[in-house]
C-alpha cells in the first residue's frame, strides 16, 4: 500500500513544506528561449512537498504517483533517472552556490497532470526549491527560484527550456496572466479579457521535451538569429527580414517574430474575441511554421474552434502532445468541454477535461 502522508513514509514528522502551481501558457509559445514575450496563466493543480532533515547522508525521495522511493548519496557519480533528477539538480545548485544545504527527506504529491504541457516540473523544481528555502532558510527570492530551477532542467534533464515556466510556476496566480519579458524578466500582472474564461484539455497524446524535437527548435532557432546577426530572434520585429533565410529557418524565425508580436498585441486589453483570433493565429503558426503540432491536437483544437461558445484555441505548452487551451465564453466551458470531449472521442481519440471556468 502507497504511504498516504510523509509521516507514514518517513517514521518522522515533517520540518517543512511548500506547493507550486502548473501553469497553462496562452500566447507566447516557443518564445521564451529566443529572449521574447509570454502571457501564461498558473492553473489550479499544484506540487505539493514535505520535506525533512535526513538522518544519514542520504536523501531520500518518495512520490505518491510513482509510488517508488529514489536514495542518493552526493558521493555517486550519476544523477538519478527521472522525476528525482530534477530534485537531486536543485539540492546540487544550492549547494554549488555555498548554501547550507544538507540531505533530506522528501514527499512529493502532485496533481499537476504529468506529459500534457503544464509544466509538471516547473511545478515540482519550484516546489522543492521552495521547500528548501523555508527548511534551511534560504535568502533566495521566488526570482532567483525560477531561475534556479531553470538551470536544474538544463543541468540535470538536458531540456534547453527558457524561464516562462519557471517565472510562471513561482510568481504567477490563478485570477492574472502573467506577461513576462524573457530577456529583461520584467513582468506585470493582468486581467483576462471581459467576459471570457478558460478551457483546458489534455490530448491524451503524451509528450516528452527530452525525446522530442525540442532542442532541435532551439538550435534552429539560434542558427536564424545567427544568420540574421542578432542575438536572439526577439531582436528582429520586420517579417520581411527572413526571407533570406533557409526555407525551415525562414519558417522558425516566422513562428516566433510574429508570436511575439501576437503577444504584444493582446496584452493592450483587446477584446475576447480579438485574443480569440491571436490564438487561432498562433496555433495555425505553431503547425506550419514551427512544425510542433500533430494530428491529435489538431483535431481538438479544431473541434474548440468550431464551437460558437469558443473566441479562439491553440495547443500549449511545447507540442508534440499534451493539452490544448481555449478562451470561451463564460460561462460555458463546461458545455463546451463535454461537447467538444465527446466529438473528439467519436474520432478515434481519448481526451480528458483539466480547467473549465474558473481558475
Amino acid at each position: 500500500m502507497t504511504p498516504s502522508s510523509f509521516k507514514e513514509k518517513f517514521g518522522i514528522e515533517a520540518e517543512a513544506s511548500a506547493s507550486a502551481p502548473g501553469r497553462v501558457n496562452l500566447l507566447g509559445e516557443h518564445t521564451d528561449y529566443n529572449d521574447g514575450f509570454v502571457l501564461p496563466i498558473a492553473i489550479p493543480q499544484r506540487t505539493h512537498v514535505q520535506l525533512a532533515r535526513s538522518h544519514d547522508a542520504t536523501t531520500r525521495i518518495f512520490s505518491a504517483q510513482m509510488t517508488r522511493e529514489v536514495a542518493y548519496s552526493m558521493d555517486m557519480p550519476a544523477i538519478p533517472r527521472g522525476y528525482a533528477g530534477y530534485i537531486i539538480g536543485c539540492i546540487r545548485l544550492l549547494q554549488e552556490k555555498d548554501f547550507p544545504v544538507s540531505p533530506v527527506c522528501l514527499y512529493i504529491d502532485s496533481n499537476v497532470p504529468i506529459g500534457a504541457g503544464l509544466s509538471s516540473s516547473a511545478a515540482l523544481e519550484v516546489a522543492v526549491l521552495r521547500g528548501l528555502r523555508s527548511l534551511f532558510n534560504l535568502k533566495i527570492d521566488d526570482v532567483q527560484i525560477a531561475l534556479m530551477a531553470q538551470q536544474a532542467e538544463i543541468r540535470y534533464a538536458h531540456v534547453h527550456c527558457g524561464i516562462m515556466d519557471q517565472m510562471a510556476s513561482s510568481l504567477a496566480d490563478t485570477e492574472h496572466m502573467l506577461f513576462l519579458d524573457a530577456r529583461s524578466l520584467e513582468r506585470k500582472l493582468l486581467p483576462l479579457p471581459e467576459y471570457a474564461e478558460l478551457l483546458v484539455v489534455d490530448s491524451g497524446v503524451p509528450r516528452s521535451l527530452a525525446d522530442s524535437s525540442y532542442n532541435e527548435r532551439r538550435t534552429e532557432c539560434e542558427e536564424a538569429a545567427r544568420l540574421l546577426g542578432v542575438a536572439s530572434l526577439r531582436d528582429v520585429d520586420d517579417l520581411g527580414a527572413v526571407s533570406r533565410l533557409p526555407e525551415v529557418l525562414r519558417c522558425r524565425a516566422r513562428h516566433v517574430i510574429s508570436e511575439n508580436q501576437r503577444v504584444l498585441e493582446a496584452v493592450r486589453s483587446v477584446k475576447a474575441e480579438r485574443f480569440g483570433e491571436l490564438m487561432n493565429a498562433s496555433h495555425a503558426s505553431l503547425r506550419d511554421d514551427f512544425e510542433v503540432s500533430i494530428d491529435a491536437l489538431d483535431q481538438m483544437v479544431g473541434l474548440l474552434q468550431a464551437d460558437a461558445a469558443v473566441y479562439g484555441a491553440r495547443l500549449t505548452g511545447a507540442g508534440f502532445g499534451g493539452a490544448c487551451v481555449a478562451m470561451v465564453r463564460k460561462g460555458a466551458a463546461a458545455q463546451v468541454a463535454e461537447t467538444v470531449l465527446e466529438r473528439y472521442k467519436q474520432r478515434g481519440y481519448q481526451g480528458k477535461l483539466l480547467v473549465a471556468g474558473s481558475m
